[in-house]
C-alpha cells in the first residue's frame, strides 16, 4: 500500500474517530462520514472496503446497499488512540457499547 493511499485511509479513520467521539460511540451514517471527510461516496465506499479488510471498521449496509452505517472496531479505536497519543493529541476513547 503506498503512502498516499495509507494517508487517505487514516484520514477517513480520523474523521470517523472524531464523529464517534461527538456521537458518544454510536455508528455514523455513510452520508455523514462522506460529508465530514469531504470525500465522494464512491471513493469513500472503496476506502471503507480496505478498512473493513484490515479489521479497523465495520460497515452495515441497508437494504439495496445504498445507505448504511459505519463504526470503528475495537482494533480501529485502539489504533486511533495510539496515533493521536503519538501525535501528542490524546483523545478520550468513545464509550464501548454494553
Amino acid at each position: 500500500m503506498d503512502d498516499e493511499v495509507l494517508a487517505a485511509l487514516l484520514g477517513v479513520m480520523e474523521t470517523l474517530w472524531r464523529l464517534e467521539l461527538q456521537r458518544l460511540g454510536k455508528p455514523c451514517s455513510l452520508a455523514r462520514l462522506a460529508k465530514q471527510a469531504e470525500t465522494p461516496m464512491s471513493v469513500l465506499r472503496r476506502q471503507l472496503l480496505a478498512l473493513v479488510d484490515t479489521g479497523w471498521v465495520t460497515v452495515q449496509l441497508d437494504e439495496g446497499s445504498v445507505s448504511g452505517t459505519v463504526a470503528l472496531t475495537a482494533a480501529g479505536s485502539q489504533l486511533c488512540r495510539e496515533l493521536t497519543a503519538a501525535a501528542g493529541n490524546p483523545l478520550a476513547p468513545p464509550p464501548q457499547p454494553d
